[in-house]
């Protein structure tokens, strides 16, 4: 089991030091379901472990991520470079998609749930997106993860 360990802790160690950016955008992902899971279960008072790694919620972990990756490359690639202007529009697209697609989505779930009568077990997952103000935050947490690593 040590020596597991000890090649798990390399293999990141390797990883972190060849791919800084991965790093990054991972850990502003993973910082965003911690957030989600400590304000989910301090709002309901019992602890919600599922809430580490479902979507929907505040803050928003994927745009956390694409908002770290692209202020990663920013950083090192520069701001004007071809590859920042590709992750820039990938992460509109993820932005975009949280609220507008997916977040219409849960509400028809929502909708669907309701008129089926299933509010207590919901049958269909109602929280797939995010509102405006979780994907900011989602964005904002992403800057400034990624400007802790590269500063």
């Amino acid at each position: 089991m040590h020596a597991l360990f000890h090649a798990l802790a390399f293999f990141l160690h390797e990883l972190a030091n060849e791919n800084r950016m991965l790093i990054t955008a991972a850990t502003a992902m993973a910082a965003a379901q911690v957030i989600k899971f400590v304000v989910s279960s301090v709002r309901s008072r019992t602890i919600l472990s599922e809430r580490l790694f479902s979507s929907g919620g505040m803050p928003s972990a994927h745009s956390a991520m694409v908002t770290a990756l692209a202020t990663a490359v920013g950083n090192t690639h520069g701001w004007h470079s071809d590859l920042f202007a590709v992750i820039a529009v990938f992460s509109i697209i993820v932005l975009y998609d949280a609220v507008n697609i997916r977040y219409a989505v849960g509400q028809q779930a929502r909708f669907l749930n309701s008129f089926i009568g299933h509010t207590e077990d919901p049958e269909f997952k109602e929280q797939l997106g995010h509102t405006p103000q979780e994907v900011v935050a989602g964005a904002v947490l992403g800057v400034i993860v990624a400007l802790l690593y590269y500063i």
